[in-house]
């Protein structure tokens, strides 16, 4: 079974950066997946924050827009997020989430805090 395991997060002041990780294993063909960073903060619903396809293109949450980094290194079956500039507001749980060949698979989540 595919397992996703993200690391990375943390407390951090505002201003501060992270670099989220999320390693897959048990899976095969990764360069074929669609693969993704959602968010959900508490009182919230999921959202989007960034994702890439398998051909590489990008698309971010306006909110992150310029902020956040998101890429892939198929060799090494990882996503990344790397995030600058970090507000309270970004303050939330990242899961990652890869896609295709008619299977969605998530993480665990890993708990981003941005606080003084």
């Amino acid at each position: 079974q595919v397992q996703l395991v993200e690391s990375g997060g943390g407390l951090v002041q505002p201003g501060g950066s992270l670099r989220l990780s999320c390693a897959a294993s048990r899976i095969t063909f990764i360069q074929a997946y669609h693969m993704a960073w959602y968010r959900q903060a508490p009182g919230n619903q999921r959202e989007l924050v960034a994702s890439i396809s398998a051909r590489g293109s990008i698309n971010y949450a306006d909110s992150v827009k310029g902020r956040f980094t998101i890429s892939r290194d198929n060799a090494k079956n990882t996503v990344y997020l790397q995030m600058i500039s970090l507000k309270p507001e970004d303050t939330a749980i990242y899961s990652c989430n890869i896609d295709g060949f008619g299977n969605s698979y998530w993480g665990q989540g890993t708990q981003v805090t941005v606080s003084s």
